[in-house]
């Protein structure tokens, strides 16, 4: 794999399905690390298919030279009286995280969420967005782990998502005016800021400053527009095969790759696609992103 002036790692994401369960569910965690070291690629993030022991996994990944970045934390600080409860578990994660050598924790507040909220019923169609007195509480629990977070060595990075409360670009905006800034950093995901109704390169430009992790991810245009055009639910999107891995969407890159160099950005990146493993080939896909980003990434250099 070419050298990149970022990190350039992969989340098992392609492989295994985490909203959708069915996707890659035989697929095994050998599989997907082998993959990634045939592919050059040197970071992951924790998926449901590695293993939980920290010493098995410490070994396994370091035969592969294979450093685990991060690992999703859902958290329900929208609502006061899960405060306590949700801190506590923030803080076994940062423990895991710290004894992996990872850097960054994936955050995402699930609170009225249709699919990940476990105060949701199956009848309700809708996400319930926050009010006042949800922001605060989301912020002020949010300031509170990254707290924790800082302890450990870590930082508490935000994913906006879609599905969930902050996936629109005015609730990516609420969410850093209300945070902390020396607490609480971004998780910036293109497929998921373009899912949300952002443009990506106007997201990256606007918090720049406040990213500390990065998700490449493309989207299929034309699917999206029809799943919305259905009313389709995150899941459901999902599902259609919304989502795919950079240079085999709509999404254009080159301004994207342009900014973090122009920036300097030194963080992790991670290749993402989440779509169905037995239409798209994970490997054949990661390949392809990796050609696609080295032609960015030299032509920016030959400028």
């Amino acid at each position: 794999m070419p050298d990149f002036p970022f990190q350039l790692g992969a989340h098992p994401i392609n492989w295994v399905g985490e909203d959708v369960r069915e996707h890659g569910d035989g697929t095994t965690f050998e599989q997907i690390v082998n993959d990634m070291q045939r592919l050059g690629l040197k970071g992951t993030e924790m998926g449901r298919k590695y293993p939980r022991d920290i010493q098995e996994l410490k070994r396994e990944l370091a035969a592969r030279n294979i450093q685990l970045v991060s690992q999703w934390k859902s958290v329900l600080f929208s609502d006061p009286a899960y405060r306590e409860q949700e801190l506590q578990a923030y803080r076994e994660h940062a423990k895991f995280l710290k004894e992996m050598g990872s850097t960054v924790i994936s955050t995402c507040e699930i609170g009225g969420s249709l699919h990940f909220d476990p105060r949701r019923t199956p009848r309700e169609k809708q996400v319930l967005r926050l009010d006042r007195e949800g922001w605060e509480s989301l912020a002020e629990g949010l300031n509170a782990a990254g707290a924790i977070a800082r302890e450990y060595g870590l930082q508490l990075t935000y994913h906006h998502h879609g599905g969930t409360v902050v996936e629109r670009p005015e609730e990516i905006d609420m969410l850093m005016k209300l945070t902390d800034p020396e607490l609480v950093f971004l998780l910036y995901d293109t497929g998921h800021a373009y899912y949300g109704g952002a443009d990506p390169l106007s997201v990256l430009r606007k918090h720049y400053d406040r990213i500390a992790y990065v998700h490449l991810k493309d989207v299929r245009n034309a699917v999206l527009e029809q799943a919305r055009a259905e009313k389709s639910d995150f899941i459901t999107c999902v599902r259609k095969g919304v989502f795919t891995l950079p240079g085999t969407g709509d999404l254009d890159f080159q301004p994207i790759v342009a900014e973090l160099v122009d920036r300097g950005y030194r963080g992790w990146a991670m290749l993402e696609g989440e779509q169905d493993p037995a239409e798209h080939p994970p490997y054949e896909y990661a390949s392809k992103a990796l050609a696609y980003l080295e032609s960015l990434v030299s032509a920016k250099a030959g400028e």
